[in-house]
């Protein structure tokens, strides 16, 4: 297999990512359950060939090869769920070369699309941890938990933020806190801002949107109330092919700015640039 590079980042225009991997079913496959059992199938093997990747290649491997492994990996991941991405650079030139990265969430899938353009170290639920095989897969893709609620929990993830991030470190994370459905914003929480703020770095906002052939919100993207990862996974499988879009936004500035109103100003760009009005 070959390292595929992340697409053009001057491109205005949807980049298509992950096409290189294209779908092809054994030919015993002639029904829709077929297809289904069959893509579980090549999901278990992928997630078992991913621990193996982390197990004997991460540690000797060169932090630039592991973001290939990664980059790899997660467009692979994304073509099995039928999941096509393509990027598309709004930034307006406004890029910054080390920035904390935030997005709107949507599902768990969206680890794994900006992992497409650019591996990060995110900021994530602690209870993902505890999910099997994609839980340690993502610890070891250098995944941050969060126990949410725990101020001192918080404080220690906030100051390691700041100086992975002064490290150039690439660190993103989902200030809704959790998932919402397509077609709402919830509030962002600023209190990670801050670490943006102390190590003097910019915001970089992305919007993902999951989209059916028409180019309509596709609701099989959603994973929110007590859906679990496996009837999400289901649903996804089930459900004609969509595309996950993501969008890169102008970066902010944090230069004599208050997290609050770095978060607003975040939060308002993604809105903007998704059409739809927040969920207050």
């Amino acid at each position: 297999m070959h390292d595929y590079p992340a697409p053009a980042i001057t491109a205005t225009e949807p980049v298509p990512i992950n096409k290189k991997y294209d779908e092809r079913y054994p030919l015993w496959i002639s029904d829709r359950f077929g297809m289904i059992v069959w893509h579980f199938f090549r999901i278990f093997v992928h997630l078992m060939a991913g621990m193996l990747t982390c197990a004997c290649q991460f540690p000797f491997s060169s932090p630039e090869r592991r973001e290939r492994l990664i980059r790899r990996w997660s467009q692979q991941l994304l073509a099995i769920c039928t999941v096509d991405v393509a990027f598309r650079d709004a930034s307006e030139g406004a890029v910054a070369e080390t920035a904390l990265i935030v997005s709107n969430h949507v599902s768990w899938l969206d680890i794994f699309v900006i992992n497409t353009l650019h591996p990060c170290h995110f900021v994530a639920k602690a209870d993902i941890r505890s999910w099997p095989l994609v839980g340690w897969l993502c610890e070891q893709a250098g995944t941050i938990f969060l126990a949410r609620g725990k101020q001192r929990e918080v404080r220690r993830i906030y100051e390691g933020l700041v100086h992975q991030i002064q490290a150039g470190k690439r660190i993103a994370f989902f200030p809704e806190g959790t998932t919402a459905a397509q077609g709402t914003v919830l509030p962002f929480h600023a209190n990670l801002f801050e670490a943006a703020i102390e190590a003097k770095v910019m915001v970089q906002p992305f919007v993902i949107r999951y989209t059916d052939a028409s180019g309509q919100f596709h609701a099989a993207a959603d994973f929110i109330g007590e859906m679990t990862f496996v009837d999400s996974l289901r649903a996804i499988l089930k459900a004609p092919r969509m595309t996950a879009e993501l969008i890169r936004l102008p970066a902010i500035s944090t230069e004599g700015a208050h997290r609050r109103d770095v978060a607003q100003q975040a939060r308002s760009a993604v809105m903007q640039a998704l059409g739809v009005f927040a969920e207050t």
